[in-house]
């Protein structure tokens, strides 16, 4: 674990993998530290922001050190918020992800239903999780070329990451099926609707 300045009121923890920066977020939401006010995970750091005029690095640093070493450096789902996603699949990579795989179509969508995914981190764009499970232990390769224009609610997998596309952008995941769940309101609080940490199942609409 490194531990980096950034700017006045951040600190950014580099870790040796995804694992460890979930396990380090789970650890440090359950439990916040004095003062940290916003956690930042990404696929190998933790941004951990704090308010100054309640706290200094020093503190954070010593909180963060205690929670790493408190919790084993590995996902934790814990007892955490549920969002289950309807999923038609009919995505026009899904036969290729499965020929990728060595499965049937079919047998893709029992795997990505029967996983509980968590939200690892954001990014992309906003209300875009990436979504990680234990019981997907798929590693799919990304499209050769990417589409210029991938439609809202697309759900897709690329990696050893699922996701669902919040709005219509270019994209080089592979789409397996469609949702009409929203991501992303701004009517919603909070906005998003995956948010680092939370669970999601996808439930096949029939």
């Amino acid at each position: 674990m490194r531990l980096l300045p950034c700017a006045d009121t951040g600190l950014l923890v580099e870790l040796d993998d995804l694992a460890q920066v979930m396990g380090l977020h789970a650890a440090l939401r359950a439990d916040p530290p004095v003062g940290v006010v916003d956690l930042v995970p990404a696929a190998r750091t933790l941004l951990v922001r704090f308010d100054p005029r309640r706290t200094d690095r020093a503190t954070v640093e010593g909180a963060v050190k205690s929670a790493s070493a408190a919790r084993p450096a590995e996902t934790t789902r814990g007892e955490t918020e549920l969002v289950e996603i309807p999923v038609t699949y009919d995505g026009d990579d899904l036969a290729e992800v499965a020929d990728l795989l060595g499965l049937t179509p079919r047998e893709v969508v029992a795997a990505h239903t029967s996983a509980r995914w968590t939200v690892a981190f954001g990014g992309f764009a906003p209300g875009f999780g990436y979504l990680t499970a234990e019981e997907w232990p798929h590693d799919v390769p990304r499209r050769g070329e990417s589409r210029t224009v991938v439609p809202e609610g697309a759900v897709a997998v690329a990696g050893p990451f699922s996701g669902v596309y919040p709005r219509s952008s270019p994209g080089g995941w592979q789409l397996i099926g469609r949702t009409e769940t929203a991501l992303w309101d701004l009517h919603r609080d909070p906005p998003a609707l995956l948010r680092p940490g939370v669970n999601v199942r996808f439930v096949e609409k029939s």
